[in-house]
């Protein structure tokens, strides 16, 4: 992980949005194994917290298909298709806090 190291406490939110899986996938019905993707950088105070889970195709494959999009580099396509990154993290917390 590039960035400032994880306090103990940021890195239990980390491992908790790991451990939930990709949001993306999660809400189209299936399982997948997580990547940690930080809406807000990785070096301000406070960044581990602003993250959300989300599989290798939906973080960083680099594709837009009509089956997946990645988040990098398609943002903005990414976020048409799933809906708004910080929404996306909102029902992560309330995931990993009900």
């Amino acid at each position: 992980m590039n960035g400032r190291k994880p306090t103990k406490q940021e890195q239990d939110w980390i491992s908790r949005v790991v451990e939930l899986g990709c949001i993306v996938c999660r809400n189209s019905g299936y399982e997948t194994p997580a990547e940690i993707h930080h809406l807000d950088g990785s070096r301000k105070p406070g960044a581990h917290y602003k993250t959300i889970g989300l599989c290798f195709l939906h973080h960083r494959g680099y594709i837009d298909s009509e089956d997946v999009t990645s988040r990098h580099p398609h943002k903005a396509r990414f976020e048409e298709r799933y809906g708004n990154e910080w929404e996306l993290w909102k029902q992560t917390k309330e995931l990993i806090y009900a």
